[in-house]
């Protein structure tokens, strides 16, 4: 398997159903999904519930999609818990209330995944008054200024599980700003 997409929530039941409808909308079928819940308490459960049905009766394979309903000690243990339990070769976070913008996003970027440790790819933020488009697509040449901007987007950043194992995922003991730190240790900024 090519991809795995990691989602992990809390309490963000909204933003959840945002985040799985994007993912469950793409043309490209042929990965996996893991959703890590941190034991929320509003109708997060019932919703992966829900959506666990589709796999059973759609065209997503039942055995490509796996969530946890369990305490956490924060978003870096969160996103830990899912890169030890994929499978793909690429990782994909994308935290509940981030989307994919359509249904070919996947099936678009796959062709770029040739063996490139870290790709980047765009960002569109949403405000109220605003709407901001970073364009990075395709972008493997990461460099220092993207560090000290510290431009990582993890919902546009598909790694290889490979760096991510020999980097030690993120480090959890930072409770702001572990991922910035993973992508300088790995890019050796």
């Amino acid at each position: 398997m090519k991809l795995s997409i990691i989602t992990i929530n809390r309490n963000n039941a909204a933003g959840l159903r945002k985040t799985m409808e994007s993912v469950f909308s793409q043309t490209y079928r042929d990965f996996e999904y893991i959703i890590i819940d941190g034991a929320s308490t509003d109708d997060s459960v019932d919703i992966i519930k829900d959506y666990s049905r589709r796999f059973e009766i759609g065209d997503l394979r039942l055995e490509n999609f796996k969530w946890i309903s369990e305490p956490d000690t924060g978003i870096y243990n969160a996103m830990n818990k899912g890169l030890k339990i994929a499978k793909g070769e690429y990782t994909l976070m994308l935290n509940s209330g981030d989307y994919l913008v359509d249904e070919y996003v996947i099936e678009r970027i796959l062709p770029e995944l040739d063996g490139v440790d870290i790709i980047q790819g765009n960002v569109i933020e949403d405000y109220p008054d605003k709407t901001i488009r970073f364009r990075s697509y395709g972008k493997s040449d990461i460099s220092f200024i993207d560090a000290m901007d510290a431009n990582f987007p993890h919902q546009a950043m598909f790694i290889k599980l490979s760096v991510m194992e020999k980097y030690g995922y993120y480090d959890d003991s930072y409770k702001k700003g572990s991922d910035t730190y993973f992508f300088i240790t790995a890019l050796g900024l």
